[in-house]
C-alpha cells in the first residue's frame, strides 16, 4: 500500500476532529442551557445565604460561549460556500482569511461584554491601545505573559477590535478541539504547538514560528506567549529546576529573582526575532488581576472579580533588537525582567529588576 501525502493525512485528521468537536460544542451547549435552568431555580437561595451566585454566572458565560463557538462554526460554513463563487482580484484563501478575522473580532467582543456583568470583568490598559491606522506602519511581535484563564482571549480581541490588527497566533494545539477556534484560526497564518516534542517536531515547530515572521506585513502581529504555558507558582518551580538540571545556572538564578513569571522558552521567540526583525518592532505586553485563579477552586472563589485585571505595554523598535543569538537572548531576558518588575509594582512586592 502507498504511504497517504502528508497534507491530504492532515485534511483527514482535521476532518476527524471536527466531526466529534462540533457535536460535542451542541451536547456542551444542551447541558449548559439544563445547567442554567438549574442554577436559577436555586439562586433565590443562594441570595438568603448570601453567596454571589456563583453556580448561575459560569453556567450563563458557559452558554453563551458555547452559542457562540457554534455561530462562529456556521458563519465560517456559510462563507465557505460563499466562496466557492470566484471574486476577480481576490483569491478565495484572501477572502477566507479576512472573513474569518471579522467573524473572530466580533464573536470575541461578544464574550468580553458578557464577561463584564457576569464575571464583574473590567481591563484598564496604560498607556492606552492605539486605534486603528495609530499603530505606525511597521508590522508587530507581541510578547505577553501567559497568566490566568482567559487572558489570550483578552489580548487577542484587543489587538482586533480595538487596534484592528491582524494577529497570527502561536497556541496550543489543544485548542483545536475548540471547533470555532480551529476553523477560523486555521484559515490564518498560525502554529498550533504540540503538546510533546521530539527533536523533530520542536525543530519544524520552530521553522513554523519562524515562517510567521518572515511573511508579516503592516498592520499584522504574530503573538507568542514566551512562557509555553499559564503562570503557576508549581510550574515556576518545576522550570527553575529543569534549568538546573540542564546546566543552565545564569538562568536559573535569573528566574529565581523573578517571583511573577516563568522564564520565557528561548527557541520560539528567538526565531521570530531572527526572522522578522529590523523590520518589525516588539511588543511586551504584561498584566496582572487573574494570576491567583490557577486551580478550578480559586477561579471558582475568585467569582466575582473584586479589582480590575491592570495590563500594560511597551513597544521597542526593530532596529534596537541587538542581532546575534546571544544578544537577542539576553534583552529579551532583560525584558522578561521588566515584565516581572512592572508585576510586582502593581501587586505591591518588591522584585528586583533581573541583571
Amino acid at each position: 500500500m502507498s504511504a497517504v501525502p502528508p497534507r491530504a493525512a492532515a485534511r483527514l485528521r482535521t476532518c476527524a476532529r471536527r466531526l466529534v468537536s462540533v457535536p460535542l460544542a451542541v451536547v456542551l451547549a444542551s447541558l449548559a442551557l439544563v445547567a442554567v435552568l438549574v442554577a436559577a431555580l436555586v439562586a433565590p437561595f443562594a441570595a438568603v445565604a448570601g453567596r454571589p451566585w456563583r453556580s448561575l454566572r459560569f453556567a450563563a458565560f458557559l452558554l453563551c460561549y458555547a452559542c457562540v463557538d457554534l455561530a462562529g462554526v456556521v458563519a465560517a460554513a456559510w462563507f465557505w460556500v460563499r466562496c466557492l463563487r470566484p471574486v476577480p482580484g481576490r483569491s478565495r484563501a484572501e477572502r477566507l482569511q479576512a472573513h474569518s478575522y471579522e467573524v473572530l473580532a466580533r464573536l470575541l467582543d461578544r464574550l468580553y461584554w458578557v464577561a463584564g456583568p457576569v464575571f464583574g470583568l473590567r481591563l484598564e490598559v496604560d498607556p492606552a491601545v492605539p486605534p486603528p491606522g495609530r499603530a505606525g506602519a511597521a508590522p508587530l511581535l507581541v510578547f505577553a505573559r501567559h497568566a490566568g484563564p482567559g487572558d489570550s482571549f483578552l489580548l487577542v480581541r484587543m489587538l482586533l477590535c480595538e487596534a484592528g490588527l491582524r494577529p497570527q497566533l502561536v497556541l496550543k494545539r489543544f485548542l483545536r478541539w475548540d471547533p470555532c477556534l480551529d476553523v477560523l484560526v486555521g484559515r490564518t497564518p498560525h502554529v498550533f504547538v504540540p503538546p510533546q516534542r521530539t527533536d523533530r517536531t520542536a525543530e519544524h515547530t520552530v521553522d513554523a514560528i519562524a515562517a510567521l515572521g518572515t511573511g508579516l506585513g503592516p498592520g499584522e502581529a504574530v503573538v507568542i506567549f514566551p512562557e509555553g504555558g499559564n503562570f503557576t507558582r508549581r510550574r515556576r518551580a518545576r522550570a527553575i529546576s529543569w534549568l538546573r538540571r540542564h546546566g543552565e545556572r545564569r538562568r536559573a538564578a535569573r528566574a529565581e529573582r523573578r517571583r511573577h513569571v516563568l522564564p520565557p522558552r528561548l527557541d520560539g521567540p528567538l526565531a521570530l526575532l531572527t526572522s522578522a526583525v529590523p523590520a518589525a518592532d516588539v511588543v511586551f505586553v504584561a498584566h496582572t488581576g487573574l494570576d491567583g485563579m490557577d486551580t478550578a477552586s480559586r477561579v471558582w472563589r475568585g467569582v466575582p472579580l473584586r479589582a480590575p485585571v491592570a495590563a500594560t505595554w511597551w513597544r521597542v523598535p526593530g532596529a534596537e533588537v541587538p542581532a546575534g543569538r546571544a544578544a537577542a537572548e539576553e534583552w529579551l531576558e532583560r525584558q522578561w525582567s521588566r515584565v516581572d518588575a512592572w508585576i510586582a509594582e502593581r501587586s505591591g512586592r518588591a522584585s528586583p529588576l533581573g541583571r
